[in-house]
């Protein structure tokens, strides 16, 4: 069975895409009342032009059992060559952290997971532990208060560094199985430049951009790798309401095209296009 990694190289190659479709239904912003229709028909309009999708556990937990029901679908959905990191941030100790990766990996099916660092290796061992699976773990937020912890100096093994410098130091040190990747926000392109230099070909997820206001040609730059790939710039609400009309599915397309020339064309002009 593949990898992780080679699963996301292989999509981002094939649809000449770093874009990441979030996949964020919230009832009162949606055209249809669905859950699952309205996913399905933003997979089938999209899965073309992105390297991955990633659906945000809260907004399924929300609805009950029917919206659990409804991510079901919505993994279901998703091509197999596309994919599917399942945004829930865990981290706990023991048996919890072992339940929690056997939900998101056997039970939900998703490819990889997002990570919460803050209790440390051995409560992120058993994602980790996953050699067939994504680990993408937290390092800097897109959120305005993330500076709040995650920019605090603190004293590493060998230097004084930003809190968030020293998470990624860590997590690079926790990649022994090549199924690692850390989060960091499009709101803090600065930031993503640090951490790209830590990471070396670490795959990093980068939220933040469209609704939240991210920079996304500095997105590009500061949070490829020295080929120009190994970035997941995410974005959802700008996708998936790009209208709240019977056209959305439409609009969703259009929106998510305009997004990957725009990531390809700072690619081009970094002179890494795609081949």
């Amino acid at each position: 069975m593949s990898t992780f990694i080679e699963r996301l190289d292989a999509a981002a190659a094939r649809n000449r895409s770093l874009l990441c479709v979030g996949l964020d239904p919230w009832r009162p912003a949606m055209p249809v009342d669905d859950i699952a229709e309205f996913n399905r028909a933003i997979i089938a309009a999209t899965s073309d032009l992105v390297c991955a999708f990633k659906p945000q556990w809260a907004f399924y937990e929300a609805e009950g059992v029917a919206g659990l029901e409804a991510l079901h679908a919505t993994i279901d959905a998703v091509p197999d060559d596309v994919p599917v990191v399942l945004d829930a941030k865990r981290g706990d100790i023991g048996n919890t952290a072992v339940a929690y990766a056997h939900a998101a990996f056997e039970t939900w099916g998703a490819d990889a997971l997002t990570v919460n660092p803050y209790q440390g290796r051995d409560a992120a061992q058993p994602f980790l532990d996953r050699a067939d699976r994504g680990v993408f773990v937290l390092v800097r937020t897109s959120n305005p208060g993330s500076a709040e912890f995650q920019d605090l100096q603190v004293r590493g093994p060998e230097t004084v560094a930003p809190f968030f410098e020293e998470v990624a130091r860590q997590v690079v040190a926790w990649n022994e199985h090549g199924n690692v990747g850390l989060v960091v926000g499009a709101t803090v392109p600065d930031e993503l430049a640090r951490v790209r230099r830590i990471a070396g070909s670490m795959p990093i997820l980068v939220p933040g951009v469209g609704a939240q206001g991210g920079d996304l040609e500095a997105s590009v730059r500061n949070g490829t790798d020295v080929h120009g790939r190994r970035a997941l710039i995410a974005a959802a609400r700008s996708v998936i309401y790009a209208s709240k009309g019977s056209d959305f599915a439409k609009a969703a397309r259009a929106e998510a095209e305009r997004l990957r020339d725009a990531i390809n064309a700072e690619l081009k002009r970094m002179g890494k296009p795609w081949a």
